[in-house]
């Protein structure tokens, strides 16, 4: 049996403990329809094209710089719902935390 060393636990402990984030997802059907009952909708690229390149760097720069990044795809008529229920509008602040709630749950039922 191997002894683990110091090292060994020290980048152990590191990688149970690096950062998770929910990078918001979309297919090209749903980034159409939440932009287009956004309060917001000048937060999103020009077309879906652009906003997936921009997504797909940001997720790669993320990971790059040791934080997990999750993609989160966002189902409209689940979002809706959800800032139906916490009195919110479809903008950037709650997209941003309806991904975050999603990604929290998704994870808590996993440990």
């Amino acid at each position: 049996m191997k002894k683990i060393t110091l090292q060994r636990r020290l980048k152990a402990k590191t990688r149970s403990q690096t950062m998770i984030i929910g990078v918001t997802w979309y297919t090209e059907e749903t980034w159409a329809q939440v932009k287009a009952t956004a309060t917001d909708p000048e937060c999103f690229e020009d077309s879906f094209e652009k906003w997936k390149a921009v997504a797909i760097a940001a997720r790669r720069n993320f990971q790059r710089s040791g934080v997990r990044a999750l993609e989160c795809l966002i189902v409209p008529a689940e979002f809706s719902a959800w800032c139906a229920q916490h009195g919110q509008e479809n903008n950037s602040t709650s997209r941003a935390e309806f991904v975050s709630e999603v990604l929290t749950a998704a994870y808590n039922q996993t440990m």
